[in-house]
């Protein structure tokens, strides 16, 4: 039997800004879903706007710090996971002029988001265009396959700021 995907839903927090919000792991057969990542986007104001982003550290049930995204415009800027700095467009390449797909690479990996041909969902495929995730608009759902899981904050960052850049009419 196959383990089933990781399944995570965004929630907004009602914040006209969709850099607000929160994801929560669905579990099988769990009675509640489980908070695992929280995203902070201040006001106006700021000179370098930061997205702040928390994954909530599960062996000691405390949210630390995972990284941040600095926006000196809303549709360029930088992303740090922990230490390693990454430029959004790094996350988001495009192979050709044509292409249609949005492209980043991990540890020696590439991976590439598509729009689904409904145009609201999402999906990612790796290298060998094997199942990676899948974006369901209508359910705010993130399932990522079990197998993907050294890469799943690529994942959840990727496919926020594809979201992001879709919501601009900007893919």
């Amino acid at each position: 039997m196959s383990e089933p995907d990781i399944d995570l839903r965004f929630v907004y927090d009602g914040n006209a800004d969709m850099r607000n919000f929160r994801v929560y792991q669905v579990i099988e057969n769990a009675p509640e879903r489980l908070e695992v990542y929280r995203f902070h986007h201040p006001t106006a104001g700021h000179v370098t706007p930061t997205t702040t982003y928390k994954r909530k550290n599960l062996a000691v049930l405390q949210w630390e710090t995972a990284g941040r995204i600095e926006w000196p415009t809303t549709t360029s800027g930088t992303v740090w996971f922990g230490v390693d700095e990454v430029p959004i467009k790094d996350l988001r390449r495009i192979k050709n002029d044509t292409s249609q797909s949005r492209r980043f690479k991990f540890s020696g990996n590439e991976y590439k988001w598509k729009v689904a041909g409904n145009s609201q969902d999402l999906f990612c495929v790796d290298s060998k265009d094997k199942h990676v995730a899948i974006w369901t608009a209508q359910e705010m759902s993130l399932k990522i396959a079990p197998r993907c899981v050294t890469v799943l904050e690529r994942i959840v960052i990727t496919c926020f700021l594809n979201l992001w850049f879709k919501g601009l009419n900007r893919w």
